[in-house]
């Protein structure tokens, strides 16, 4: 097999392998520009005109999908007003939620405040708690805990809890600190180990971060 083959062999049993699906070339929808320039003005003329806010480009994005993905949160004010779906995937399985949950777009997050559907994952098998408490985001998780009925024990592909997220992936600093004490107050099960049976307190006290460990002993021995 020639050398190109084989790389494309490769591609292609990866693409598989990650669940990418190929999209049909196709098109933008008209009105996809409007979202693109941030033409507010027109945006509300589509709308008014019976636009179809759920249409998707080739890549399973909506407008409000592209909304979020540039933050702009008055566009996504509108959207979400004329009844955008704020759970639908594009083909990163990235919802608006859950990208806005990622980048700690607070400010997005609470214009979905009821609509969101907790239980949907990205593409690592993650909710949205997940990858607020490995960015350290302390007011994005906060407001997940309070405001959605998120599984805080979801375990990703990688088998991480939120906690266990926070502590491997953290530095241990402040932020950190405080999301455990979140997580902890919220009810999240300190003895759930990672896929090799590492419990949070041995990953934390691997990796010397003294604070969280005491966090945990405190929680521990509460228990």
């Amino acid at each position: 097999m020639k050398k190109r083959n084989k790389l494309a062999m490769l591609a292609l049993s990866i693409g598989v392998a990650l669940g990418y699906k190929k999209k049909k070339e196709g098109p933008e929808p008209t009105w996809f520009r409007s979202i693109q320039e941030q033409e507010i003005k027109e945006v509300k003329r589509y709308i008014a005109r019976g636009q179809n806010v759920h249409v998707t480009n080739r890549r399973g994005r909506s407008a409000l999908m592209m909304a979020t993905y540039n933050h702009h949160v008055e566009l996504a004010e509108i959207l979400i007003e004329a009844g955008a779906n704020v759970n639908q995937q594009d083909d990163l399985k990235n919802t608006p939620y859950l990208y806005a949950a990622a980048e700690g777009y607070v400010d997005i997050l609470e214009l979905m405040n009821g609509k969101i559907n907790p239980h949907i994952t990205n593409r690592y098998g993650g909710n949205g708690l997940i990858p607020a408490c490995e960015r350290g985001a302390v007011e994005t998780v906060a407001w997940i805990l309070t405001h959605t009925a998120s599984d805080i024990d979801h375990i990703n592909n990688l088998g991480w809890t939120a906690l266990l997220e926070a502590i491997i992936l953290g530095d241990g600093s402040k932020n950190y600190q405080q999301i455990i004490k979140l997580l902890l107050e919220a009810g999240a099960n300190a003895n759930i180990a990672d896929k090799d049976g590492v419990t949070p307190l041995e990953h934390a006290e691997k990796r010397g971060y003294s604070e969280i460990s005491r966090l945990l002993i405190q929680h521990l021995n509460r228990l």
